[in-house]
């Protein structure tokens, strides 16, 4: 029994060295947040989503942009909850900063920088991931290169700054330096009680890969200012496949 301790021990340390020597440094435990992602959690490398890391979102549509716009607010609420600051750079905004409320976050917690084209952006996103006053930058644009997004995580790899990337409608879904890429899609709201109405966001979230963690999907609601998760009916989510598809 103790032999397999040892091995198991043995193991974790590698895959720490492993990790830091791609780049990917985990936080001292005391710094580390709860995102209340709940069963997500395991997808990640020691159970935290991963921060001082730049994170991919790829939106093919105007509704799944506005799902990951939601969603990131929920991961930024807990990021800004002691009142930091966040930097949201955007080539044409469409968020609402009274909205960002519902996530907990005052507007006034949040830098909005509107640039004429993604190049601006991409320089603006890099700048703002080396201050280590921000908790988090938000960059949304189009097309990113791998060179490009290796600069952004070369950024919070010494600042350990959060960056979003949250690209709608590319072209291509090509290969970045990002931890993660995730795609967010938007489902059918539950309304409580069966009573008329809209209800709480609720959201399909796909981790198309992680590293040092395990992909998945998750249906995730927000309500009441936390995560939660929400059993899916296979015809809702048939009617979601046939809508976006």
């Amino acid at each position: 029994m103790e032999g397999v301790v040892n091995k198991q021990e043995i193991l974790r340390q590698l895959r720490e060295k492993l990790e830091v020597l791609e780049g990917f440094r985990p936080l001292p435990q005391e710094r580390q947040l709860d995102f209340g992602l709940g069963p997500m959690a395991d997808a990640f490398p020691g159970r935290c989503l991963p921060m001082g890391a730049v994170h991919e979102f790829i939106s093919p549509s105007p509704a799944c942009a506005a799902a990951s716009t939601g969603f990131i607010s929920g991961l930024l609420s807990t990021l800004m909850k002691n009142g930091s600051i966040c930097l949201w750079v955007s080539t044409r905004r469409s968020l609402f900063p009274p909205a960002l409320k519902s996530f907990g976050i005052e507007p006034h917690q949040v830098i909005f920088v509107d640039v004429r084209n993604e190049k601006e952006a991409l320089w603006t996103m890099e700048q703002g991931l080396k201050c280590k006053s921000l908790s988090a930058v938000v960059a949304e644009l189009r097309e990113v290169s791998f060179d490009e997004s290796r600069r952004l995580q070369l950024a919070v790899e010494e600042s350990r700054v959060t960056g979003f990337l949250h690209r709608l409608q590319p072209r291509s879904e090509n290969t970045l330096a990002c931890v993660s890429r995730w795609k967010i899609r938007p489902l059918p709201s539950v309304v409580s009680d069966g009573l008329p109405g809209v209800g709480f966001p609720l959201w399909e979230v796909e981790l198309v890969k992680i590293r040092n963690g395990r992909p998945g999907i998750w249906s995730v609601g927000w309500r009441d200012g936390a995560f939660h998760h929400t059993p899916v009916t296979e015809v809702a989510m048939s009617q979601v496949e046939k809508r976006y598809a």
